[in-house]
Parts: structure tokens; C-alpha cells; sequence
């Protein structure tokens, strides 16, 4: 297939409560759709999900625009794909800048599968039609709040809860929930807010019996990572360090975690997070899929993904509705009974919305043939 059009929709969603983390206040989520169209017609979509700042890794949703419209769809002009995974190869010579490629690759695997009349989960193996999902709980001082958010949660069925926390921010808030909730699967998230320091305030967590601390210190600290695991019965997640298979290698050989926080988006789509499920199948390290605050179109992509059940441990892909008024597509996700079910329509198995598509977004082209 040779790609013959690329068009994409900037979006902004409000988000239904504002969420906040060790790097800020997030009230608004900017991602970009792309609609990449083959010559026979066929048309996948993309999401492009870096956040505004550079604060939860470097790549900004204005630095990876960049990317694409001058490096990325470059290589894809005049070029006969015959698999998805060649896109991976195309883009090796660009270094780095991962969730600009996801955005791609993820929309060519779309319309591969759309291509051949196929779900994009009858690519992956031993696969299922409902996966349990979790929910991400952000900082929120007043606690009452804060367990009457959880209490909400944990009434639609969310089997897992994840705790944002910073320092000033961990050991109150994990014993009140703990207090009130004391079967809960409960984790927690520090976003790289702790530094090796801290190592004996976080050993406190270990009372807990959470399952597991995510990504405590920075996206560079395999060290310090591997020194804590040492130190602590709780395992550690890493997230932010993670952005190929080799870092997945790294830290498996260092000991510097137990659970790897997958991202398709942070490893540059679904060829090299593919490769990260091999290696962790094999080591029998724990993997889970986390999320990026997506819209229905990467909510979908996350979805057919995380069907695969070496998925054991429910991920970061909540309802439509926990985070947005509405989605961009036109049968939002819903969660029942803990679960969702997972799309099997062709491709990602989603329609986009075009009404509130428009509501909240703006149309342009970046590529015609």
C-alpha cells in the first residue's frame, strides 16, 4: 500500500475534573488526530498524545508536529508498504521523539488492518472480548474528597486504584484510602517526584501492602531504581524510563524494577510494544498498559492491545466518561461490571464523531500526493 493523503484534526477535550500530579494541574487535554488514507481509499487513524510541557518527558505536542510534518511523513512519500512494522524501520533514522512516531505507525497499523477486513486484535495472540480496567486518581488535598471520589470508583466497578503522589503527599493519603478500603488493589504514582534520598520515606510504603510504587524516581535513574527494589518489598513500576526494548533489557538486568508501565505511544507503537510483551513474557516480568489521557480513537488502539491476556493486571484505560463530557467518537467506552468491552469493528473498531469532532477541533492537511 502507498500512503496518498494525511489530514489531521487538532482537539482540544475539557476535562470533567481537573487531574493533578507531581508535574502540574492538567484541566484541558491537546491531542491530534491523524487520517492517513491509502491509494485504494482506506483511511487509519492516529492519535498524537504528547501533553503541552515538557514535563512528563521532553516531547511536547507542538515539538512533535514538527517532527511529523518535516521528518516523519517525508519518509513515507512514494514508499510501498507492505507491513506495518516497516514503518518502525522507516523511521529509525529520526532519533527518538517516540509518541511523534506512534501517532504514524499506530494509524498505518489501523489501516492495514482495515485494508485486509480485519479487527487490529486478530494480529495479536490468545486474545480476549472484556478486559478489567483500573483508574487513576489524582492529587487532591481534601481527603474527604479525595475517598468520595474513590468510593464513586470503586461503585462502577474499577478493580484497581492508582494514587498520585509527591512528597507531602503520600503517607496520609495511602492510610486513609487504606483505612477505608482495605481489600482494594491500591497502588501509587510519584511521576519521578522522589529523589534516592528519600529512600527511607518510601521503605514506609511498604506497610501498606501496595501493589506496586510507580516510576518514583526520574526517567534517567536505573541506579537508583535498581538500589531502592533492593531496599523495598513493594515492587517498582517503571514508566518514564521505558521508551524502547533495550531500556526494557536495562532494567531487568539491574534489578531496577519488577513491572513495566507499557505505553504504546512512549515506545513509538505497536512493533516495538510488541517486542517489550515478548521480552516480559519471557522474563516473566509484569507488564500492564498504562494510558495517556486518550480520546476514544487511542482508547480503542489501547483497548484491541491490552486484549492479549499476558494483561493480568488491569491498566490505566478507563470509561469515556471518567475523564471527558464527551468523546470524539460515536460510542464512547463504558465500563460494566469492571470491565470493557474491547471493539471488534474493523481496524481499531471505532467511528469518529464528526459533529462533536468539529466542536472541538480544527481541520488541516499535511500531506496530499
Amino acid at each position: 500500500m502507498k500512503i496518498h493523503r494525511i489530514d489531521c484534526y487538532r482537539v482540544r477535550l475539557p476535562l470533567r475534573i481537573p487531574f493533578e500530579t507531581s508535574y502540574g494541574r492538567l484541566a484541558e487535554k491537546a491531542f491530534d488526530l491523524l487520517l492517513v488514507t491509502d491509494e485504494l481509499g482506506n483511511q487509519g487513524i492516529g492519535e498524537l498524545v504528547p501533553f503541552e510541557q515538557p514535563d512528563y518527558i521532553e516531547e511536547t505536542i507542538d515539538t512533535a508536529r514538527i517532527i511529523l510534518q518535516k521528518h516523519l511523513i517525508p519518509l513515507l512519500d512514494n514508499v510501498d508498504i507492505q507491513h506495518p512494522k516497516e514503518v518502525a524501520l522507516l523511521f529509525n533514522e529520526v532519533k527518538g521523539n517516540h509518541m511523534a512516531k506512534s501517532s504514524l505507525e499506530t494509524a498505518i497499523w489501523d489501516l492495514y488492518a482495515k485494508r485486509n477486513g480485519k479487527s487490529l486484535k486478530e494480529y495479536f495472540t490468545d486474545t480476549r472480548t472484556q478486559i478489567p480496567v483500573g483508574v487513576s486518581v489524582g492529587i487532591q488535598t481534601d481527603l474527604t474528597k479525595l475517598l468520595d471520589q474513590i468510593t464513586k470508583y470503586v461503585a462502577l466497578g474499577y478493580q484497581r486504584i492508582k494514587l498520585k503522589i509527591r512528597p507531602g503527599y503520600d503517607l496520609k493519603p495511602i492510610d486513609a484510602i487504606r483505612n477505608k478500603f482495605p481489600d482494594i488493589l491500591l497502588m501509587v504514582d510519584a511521576n519521578s517526584a522522589y529523589t534516592i534520598s528519600d529512600s527511607s520515606h518510601l521503605k514506609q510504603l511498604d506497610a501498606y501492602d501496595l501493589a506496586m510504587i510507580e516510576q518514583p524516581f526520574a526517567a534517567n535513574d536505573f541506579l537508583d531504581h535498581a538500589q531502592l527494589q533492593k531496599e523495598l518489598k513493594t515492587d517498582i513500576c517503571l514508566d518514564e524510563n521505558i521508551r524502547t526494548l533495550k531500556d526494557c533489557e536495562l532494567a531487568f538486568s539491574l534489578g531496577s524494577c519488577r513491572s513495566i508501565n507499557l505505553k504504546i505511544p512512549r515506545v513509538g507503537g505497536l512493533t516495538e510494544a510488541m517486542k517489550i510483551v515478548e521480552f516480559c513474557k519471557e522474563k516473566e516480568l509484569l507488564v500492564w498498559l498504562g494510558g495517556m489521557f486518550e480520546s476514544g480513537v487511542g482508547r480503542a488502539l489501547n483497548l484491541q492491545f491490552a486484549s492479549q491476556k499476558i494483561f493480568t493486571f488491569p491498566g490505566d484505560i478507563s470509561a469515556s466518561d471518567r475523564y471527558y463530557y464527551e468523546d470524539i467518537i460515536t460510542e464512547p467506552f463504558e465500563i460494566r461490571k469492571g470491565e470493557i468491552n474491547v471493539p471488534d469493528g474493523l481496524g481499531i473498531g471505532v467511528l469518529l464523531a464528526q459533529e462533536t469532532l468539529l466542536k472541538y477541533g480544527t481541520y488541516n492537511s499535511l500531506f496530499v500526493k
